[in-house]
């Protein structure tokens, strides 16, 4: 079989990442950049020494027909640039969030599977061995039924990160803050522990970056699993210093583990593992770390779990399978992150679809 043509569209920090992952997978070459700033795709493709440049999507897609598309841009656009993508024949791997709207990504989602394609969205955490091994030993019955979750987020965002990017710290067009952003990779994970979400009851605010942005800065939650489990989600992008990330789950035989990421970007370290037979323990935080890296590091330390996520999705393409995380996976964290904002809104706990 001929190489995967692959299309990376959106050339800021992020498609670093996509880049990497493509130009070391041998099966696939990177044949075309896309940035409305066309400077930002030149400099991409300079840094990699393959493909061709463009401002212009519609033009990339018909003079270059690619197998696949990395979708790199806010995440207002995702929908117009997938829809676009899979209508030409496309597959698509779009990065977090799918949507900012749960009717977007329907429509994406049913747009791919009437076309035929793929369609992936990048959770790359879900690859950090310490996720894997938990998925495992539940999996294994080693938490009998996992009944109780716990997810909190404790970063560290200035004014600078805000105002980097125009579009960040608006509902129009980042649709969200720490939970749309950032909380929601922590989110992803707790649902595929504990499975998919009935209820929801949550509350949002806004404490410190209130004089730059418009979307919450904060955020609580329960919720109630259709298993019967529950758990709790905290997030917030005003701690100082940032305390990274931690998401645990305990079965009703009494197991508990955890994976915690300090710092940010960090893969991460099960640093509760008290299964029967099994217990070790870590403590992962160090003031002699840097607890605030910046998001340059941030990505970089990601790096690896990012050309795992490709690779996966890259290698599905080929074997005409299913990637690991697509559309509907992917979809799961948003529907909960969107009812903590109705919660929040209404002051009513929010029963979730099917």
């Amino acid at each position: 079989m001929s190489a995967l043509r692959v299309a990376i569209v959106g050339c800021g920090k992020i498609s670093v990442n996509h880049a990497t992952a493509v130009h070391a997978f041998q099966d696939a070459e990177l044949t075309a950049f896309c940035d409305p700033e066309l400077g930002r795709a030149e400099a991409l493709r300079d840094r990699f020494g393959t493909g061709a440049v463009y401002s212009d999507f519609s033009t990339l897609l018909a003079e270059q027909s690619p197998d696949v598309v990395c979708i790199c841009t806010p995440h207002p656009t995702h929908e117009k640039l997938v829809l676009e993508a899979v209508a030409a024949g496309a597959h698509v791997l779009c990065e977090k969030p799918l949507a900012v709207e749960l009717d977007s990504a329907q429509r994406m989602i049913d747009a791919a599977r009437d076309a035929g394609v793929r369609l992936g969205v990048l959770f790359q955490r879900r690859y950090w061995p310490a996720a894997r091994r938990i998925r495992a030993a539940i999996d294994d019955g080693l938490f009998g039924t996992p009944v109780l979750g716990e997810c909190t987020v404790q970063l560290g965002r200035d004014r600078a990160y805000f105002e980097a990017d125009a579009w960040r710290g608006k509902w129009s067009t980042e649709g969200g803050g720490v939970l749309m952003n950032q909380g929601i990779h922590y989110i992803d994970l707790l649902q595929w522990f504990l499975g998919p979400a009935r209820t929801v009851t949550g509350h949002i605010s806004t404490f410190r970056h209130g004089d730059y942005i418009e979307v919450e800065d904060t955020a609580v939650a329960t919720v109630e699993f259709t298993s019967g489990a529950l758990a709790t989600i905290r997030a917030t992008s005003i701690a100082a210093p940032g305390l990274g990330a931690r998401v645990s789950v305990t079965g009703d035989n009494g197991a508990t583990a955890s994976i915690t990421e300090f710092p940010e970007g960090q893969p991460a370290c099960n640093d509760v593992w008290a299964v029967p037979g099994q217990e070790e323990y870590t403590l992962p935080w160090d003031p002699a770390i840097d607890s605030d890296p910046p998001l340059s590091a941030i990505h970089e330390r990601l790096m690896p779990y990012h050309r795992l996520q490709v690779e996966e999705f890259l290698t599905a393409i080929a074997a005409d399978r299913a990637p690991e995380i697509d559309g509907v996976s992917a979809s799961h964290a948003l529907q909960i992150v969107q009812a903590i904002y109705e919660s929040s809104r209404t002051g009513r706990k929010v029963r979730l679809a099917d």
